[in-house]
């Protein structure tokens, strides 16, 4: 399955790219258990970032960031097949766990009940 890791990027950090750097950190540390597992992880932030640097964004929150950001994680969830929702307050995260449950798409809180990662710690 193609399965998109939802939590927090930017929530909560005050925009400190430091901070959001950790958070995609965090949201990077179930993929390659998901790979080994036989699925293909995805991260919005990984289409977002370069499509907005791309267009020009110059900072977190710019107008071109909210035309960017989220609308990804929309088009990604028509693609994918699978949500894993990690731990924390996030309303894009929340937004995509709506679209997902939406459009019919399984919704995972632990790495260990994604088919095939029961071997696994939780996420």
């Amino acid at each position: 399955m193609l399965i998109l890791i939802a939590g927090p990027y930017r929530s909560g950090t005050g925009d400190d790219p430091s901070k959001m750097a950790a958070n995609l950190k965090r949201l990077e540390e179930p993929s390659y258990a998901l790979f080994k597992a036989g699925h293909v992880p995805m991260i919005g932030e990984w289409v977002a970032l370069p499509v907005w640097h791309a267009a020009g964004g110059s900072h977190v929150g710019d107008d071109l960031y909210e035309k960017i950001f989220h609308p990804v994680a929309g088009r990604l969830l028509g693609l994918c097949d699978a949500v894993l929702r990690l731990p924390g307050e996030s309303k894009g995260a929340d937004n995509d766990v709506r679209l997902a449950r939406e459009r019919g798409i399984p919704v995972y809180y632990r790495l260990g009940d994604v088919p095939g990662c029961d071997q696994f710690p939780p996420a």
